[in-house]
């Protein structure tokens, strides 16, 4: 099943690290390589705001 781009709420404050459209969203939102941004996804979880902060703190 595909995401839904329509239906606000949890899922958006969700990464979904399986999905490789989310993974390579999320390295070129934070400028990171695919590699970096799967090992940040992995170790924080699928939570965005947690992700997005240690991706911010890895790029300094």
């Amino acid at each position: 099943m595909s995401d839904n781009k329509q239906k606000q709420g949890q899922d958006r404050k969700l990464v979904a690290g399986g999905e490789k459209y989310e993974v390579a969203y999320f390295a070129k939102k934070h400028g990171l390589e695919l590699k970096d941004a799967k090992r940040i996804i992995e170790a924080h979880g699928p939570d965005r705001d947690a992700a997005d902060k240690a991706a911010n703190r890895f790029k300094h």
